[in-house]
Formats: structure tokens, sequence, C-alpha cells
């Protein structure tokens, strides 16, 4: 699903772009341009980028 129209950005691209290190909305803004035309799109990223951190912690093993 497209999440910025200004930039033509998927949240399929966010999430890859949680997964190579940017966990976020600074890096994701620097990287893929998220939020920096109109701003209607930060919400929308900011759940994405949430929800992926998430299922990324989730994921991991537990430490006892």
């Amino acid at each position: 699903m497209y999440v910025c129209i200004c930039h033509g950005v998927t949240d399929s691209q966010i999430e890859d772009a949680v997964d190579n290190g940017a966990h976020t909305m600074k890096q994701l803004t620097h990287e893929l341009k998220i939020g920096s035309q109109c701003g209607k799109c930060c919400q929308c990223s900011k759940r994405v980028l949430n929800n992926k951190l998430m299922k990324i912690s989730e994921a991991e093993p537990r430490v006892a």
C-alpha cells in the first residue's frame, strides 16, 4: 500500500528500511523522504514503523 504519495513510498519499502537499520522517523525521512513534502503520511508511516519494530522485538529470543 502506498503510504507517501508525494514520494511514492510503500509500506513494504518502509519495512525494508527498518530491516536495514532505519528505526526512527528521522532515519526514514533521511532514507525515503517520508514526511518531507506535505506531511500527511507521517502518522501512517509511524504506525508501519512501530508495527515492524514490534514484530522484530517479538521474534528476538529472550535472554533469561
